[in-house]
């Protein structure tokens, strides 16, 4: 299915007519970080301009023609205006914040005031909510250009990358794998170079198994670190906002600039004095030093298919012993399956979500009066009707809570016992799945049900493939206590320096620089 929102032509006939990176100086923008832009910025190399002509370029080429990636909703057609205006604003005074310049792709299911947000939904097609989210007017505040709007799972009931409004995005890996969601698009945008960083949602996993499934970092922070204000609401027990990046230093940059208490959502009090001064200061190479990680040996797969993934992890793990760490191997079993029998949100999806549409004066006022438009994609009609039905008042809800507040006695007791830093594991036990087929069977139950943060790294690729030219990735997930964000970052940065895994995928080249 095709996207049936287009980017707007002419902005595309103007970026092909306008310099992004010229020969004059040697400067790669794909894959560079946020620290590498902003020296070359202030070294008079890079303006806001030529950062979004490079990546409006790059959309152009690659996300509705060539491999046709289908990664994005909606181009933001004042995002050249906001360029101009930080470019003004640099020449007048210097950074505006920081992130100052950087493009960054807001999933659709995150509320923007100033374009439609439509949850990938043909019945929200046009609609545009009168607030805008939290996380939004931080990453505007700190200086971000809003790019525009990535696909999602629609609604995010979904993990394979497709709605009514975006179709199908994906794996820019392999163009026959599906991107895994919700956040597949935001994580497809990121992955490709279509911008610097993108942010999504995480109710069961869906800023996390984008990343592990396309090589890239994926933070899903503790509940109540960033404000949900603004995001369509499937799990208030479960939801939250997060970054997915190409490097632990931008997802930190980027959480620096999020996280905080808003009193609009109630949960981020408290948060209140559980975070370091700076997330990004307090990264270390050497932060695998002395850290003590436990292997939960009972999410590893045991089938001819995690073959790829164990390798991989095995890979990771001398790395992480390479680093300084040291590793402790857990026996407990936890049970995935049961975990996922844990999670909540289909119950407080109903109450929630109509809430939202009735509050932001959307065209349909509940998810009821949705599935009788007809106006969805089939693939989350069983999910949305079960929503439907489904009731905090259940008795099963509140069986589930009481599981779920056992759940995470039991895991910080875990590492209580082995004095751990944090435990790791791969995210998904096979790889992510072909497009239409079984999905890979992930582990991302047990931080959404514990509510505990946890950070996606890559952590390898498997053999190359005719369809899979580097190969298809592979990612780890570390799962912290509460508001250990910055002790995960730590681990993950000296990780990252240590082993240097990511890669971009072939399906997307470096473009030609245009000339003056």
């Amino acid at each position: 299915m095709r996207s049936r929102f287009f980017i707007p032509l002419f902005l595309f006939m103007a970026a092909s007519m306008t310099a992004t990176v010229t020969s004059s100086f040697a400067f790669t923008l794909e894959e560079a970080s946020i620290s590498d832009v902003h020296q070359a910025m202030k070294a008079g190399k890079l303006t806001a301009r030529q950062i979004l002509e490079h990546h409006l370029r790059r959309i152009e080429a690659y996300d509705k023609t060539g491999p046709a990636i289908n990664a994005i909703i909606q181009i933001n057609p004042k995002a050249r205006e906001d360029a101009d205006r930080l470019d003004a604003l640099f020449r007048k005074s210097g950074m505006t914040g920081p992130l100052h310049g950087i493009p960054i792709f807001i999933k659709d299911a995150i509320a923007t005031n100033d374009l439609p947000t439509t949850g990938g939904s043909l019945s929200l097609k046009g609609f545009v909510p009168r607030t805008e989210a939290t996380i939004v007017r931080k990453l505007k505040e700190a200086g971000a250009i809003i790019l525009g709007k990535t696909n999602l799972d629609e609604f995010t009931f979904g993990t394979r990358g497709i709605s009514s409004v975006g179709g199908q995005t994906l794996n820019p890996y392999d163009l026959t794998r599906n991107p895994a969601g919700s956040s597949g698009g935001s994580g497809a945008a990121v992955s490709a170079n279509f911008s610097m960083a993108a942010i999504g949602t995480d109710t069961g996993s869906s800023i996390r198994f984008p990343s592990s499934a396309m090589s890239l970092v994926g933070l899903r922070p503790t509940v109540g670190l960033i404000s949900r204000a603004g995001i369509m609401p499937n799990s208030m027990t479960q939801d939250t906002g997060g970054p997915l990046t190409r490097s632990v230093s931008d997802a930190a940059i980027i959480l620096d600039a999020i996280a905080g208490y808003d009193p609009v959502d109630g949960a981020t009090a408290w948060s209140i004095g559980q975070s370091p001064k700076s997330y990004a200061s307090a990264l270390d190479p050497k932060g695998l030093k002395g850290k003590r990680i436990g292997i939960l040996k009972s999410f590893f797969g045991t089938g001819t298919d995690a073959a790829d993934v164990n390798s991989a992890m095995s890979a990771s793990l001398e790395a992480m012993k390479k680093g300084g760490a040291t590793l402790i191997p857990l026996d407990d079993a936890y049970d995935i399956n049961e975990i996922g029998e844990m999670q909540v949100a289909t119950y407080e999806t109903g109450f929630y979500f109509d809430a939202f549409l009735k509050q932001e004066g959307a065209p349909y006022t509940s998810l009821e009066a949705i599935l009788a438009s007809g106006k969805y994609a089939k693939e989350i009609e069983e999910s949305t009707r079960n929503r439907v039905k489904l009731s905090m008042k259940d008795p099963e809800f509140k069986e589930r809570m009481i599981k779920r507040n056992l759940l995470q006695d039991r895991v910080m007791k875990l590492m209580a016992d082995h004095r751990l830093d944090a435990i790791v594991y791969p995210f998904s036990r096979t790889l992510v799945g072909k497009i239409g087929g079984a999905q890979a069977r992930h582990n991302g139950f047990l931080s959404a049900v514990t509510g505990f943060p946890s950070l996606i790294l890559p952590a390898g690729f498997s053999s190359p493939s005719s369809t899979a030219p580097v190969g298809v990735p592979v990612g780890l997930e570390l799962l912290g206590r509460p508001w250990s964000e910055a002790l995960l970052l730590k681990i993950g940065y000296s990780f990252e320096r240590t082993t240097r895994f990511r890669r971009s995928p072939m399906s997307a080249p470096t473009l030609k620089a245009v000339q003056k």
